[in-house]
């Protein structure tokens, strides 16, 4: 079989003369088959240059045309012009063209015609398709290596495609090569494309979800050789500055309406409040702190005590200061399946309060256990918590995304405007984030204000907010004594 290729200049003459010639061998011949490419003529000269040099050709003229030998081992055989190619139609098939020449400026004409049409029509799919824009940080962490298969499904995320940017500002170039080819094999149908970045020259453009993983800070190298006060100092100042640059970078690149969370075991409550401070074009709203990780290490403890499987405790509440001092308020904590004096079909539940009566360890031992659970299983596994942190983020999202009921109760550190948080008279400080009970609706959370809230848990949140105060004043006085 005869396979040619003819590419030439859209609106030239020859290429039509060529092109009608082709077509007339393709029909009347069922062995002789032809490709043809067509390229606009401001863009001719460079990719003609471009394909002689990659086949070692010399050709200057429009059309060109070769013969393709793939199928024999070979890359293609030159034939070159129009000329060229009436010569070797005639000898070989004893075929000829005599297109006059008004014609042939015709065709030519209607060819340029249609190749911008098409453009045009490709520009207007191009504009209609628009691809989630998701962004991760510290991405070789192992929570953003289990979260990535999981984000790409229907229960997660309802759209056509994501375009997934991988961001870690400690990772080499080669590292996150090797993530980015490692995610392509997963051939992930919702998958559109993948970037890396290693510095935040593009970081966040177009975002529609942000997904801000722990971060390793510099002053955990050196607690050995300083003091406790000094090692948090460093560590809040590096804080600062990154987060604030993130707020800044978010509030001129991502889309209006992204959806923030923020993750991880150190300073959470903090982070958060620096992406809303300097993120003034962006609602609030649109920012969190993940406080189901801690959600799901307390049911994880109940459901151990009371030998029920932890998916039968819900509604679990974490208030205050996320990676500091939280309280595990279980005032609406139901049971399901307990195996007690009571019970009842797989839908009925009991209140936590009715099946255990010992609410001094719960306010003691068991506080203290959940604080523990995080550091335990990394003492065992010599790694973060990867796998909760990961589901935590899948259920923040999905909840977000619409796939959860209103009933449910979920917590996260969220910006408090300083009065009537649960019916509370509180007066917190501008700007502080705190963990509250909220529900989702029509894909946006509000916080619940059926929640009572007695004097005790008031003060452990004035003791949140004035510690997340502190830790914010902290990151101030140091920028404020480099100026």
């Amino acid at each position: 079989m005869a396979k040619f290729v003819l590419a030439g200049k859209t609106d030239c003459p020859y290429y039509a003369k060529a092109e009608l010639l082709a077509d007339t061998l393709q029909h009347s011949l069922p062995n002789f088959k032809i490709h043809k490419i067509s390229i606009l003529p401001d863009e001719w000269e460079e990719w003609l240059e471009a394909i002689c040099k990659r086949n070692g050709w010399k050709h200057e003229e429009s059309p060109l045309v070769w013969r393709d030998l793939v199928d024999q081992g070979g890359k293609g055989m030159l034939l070159g012009g129009l000329c060229d190619f009436i010569e070797h139609c005639q000898d070989y098939y004893n075929i000829t063209s005599d297109m006059p020449t008004d014609v042939m400026l015709s065709i030519a004409a209607e060819n340029l015609e249609t190749k911008m049409n098409l453009i045009v029509e490709e520009q207007l799919r191009a504009s209609l398709f628009k691809p989630l824009h998701i962004w991760i940080s510290s991405a070789l962490s192992p929570t953003c290596e289990i979260l990535i298969p999981n984000l790409f499904s229907a229960e997660v995320f309802r759209c056509v495609a994501i375009s997934l940017h991988l961001l870690d500002l400690k990772a080499d170039k080669e590292g996150m090569q090797g993530l980015k080819m490692e995610v392509e094999d997963l051939a992930l149908p919702l998958l559109h494309q993948v970037s890396i970045h290693t510095d935040l020259e593009h970081a966040f453009r177009e975002a529609d979800v942000i997904l801000l993983l722990e971060e390793q800070w510099s002053g955990d190298d050196d607690a050995e050789n300083e003091g406790e006060q000094e090692q948090k100092k460093k560590q809040v100042k590096e804080i600062s500055d990154r987060y604030t640059e993130y707020g800044r970078l978010i509030n001129t690149r991502a889309n209006k309406e992204v959806k923030v969370i923020v993750s991880g075991d150190s300073f959470v409550n903090l982070r958060c409040s620096l992406l809303t401070d300097n993120a003034s074009f962006i609602d609030s709203d649109q920012f969190v702190a993940m406080a189901t990780q801690l959600e799901n290490e307390a049911r994880a403890i109940i459901a151990k005590e009371l030998r029920v499987k932890t998916s039968d405790v819900t509604d679990v509440i974490v208030w205050g200061n996320i990676s500091g001092s939280f309280y595990i308020d279980l005032q609406r904590t139901k049971v399901f399946n307990f195996n007690g004096a009571i019970k009842g079909p797989a839908f009925f539940s009991q209140s936590l309060s009715k099946i255990v009566h010992d609410r001094k360890w719960f306010e003691t031992s068991f506080q203290d256990l959940v604080r523990c659970q995080r550091a335990a299983v990394a003492s065992k596994t010599c790694q973060a918590a990867a796998m909760s942190a990961a589901n935590g983020i899948l259920t923040i999202l999905k909840a977000w995304n619409g796939t959860c009921s209103p009933d449910e109760v979920f917590s996260l550190g969220v910006v408090c405007p300083g009065r009537n948080i649960a019916n509370g008279d509180y007066d917190f400080p501008d700007g502080i984030v705190l963990s509250v009970p909220v529900a989702f609706t029509d894909c946006k959370w509000s916080v619940l204000f059926d929640v009572a809230v007695g004097e005790e848990l008031k003060e452990r949140l004035q003791l949140s907010a004035r510690e997340l105060q502190e830790e914010k004043e902290l990151g101030s006085e140091d920028c404020e004594s480099e100026n």
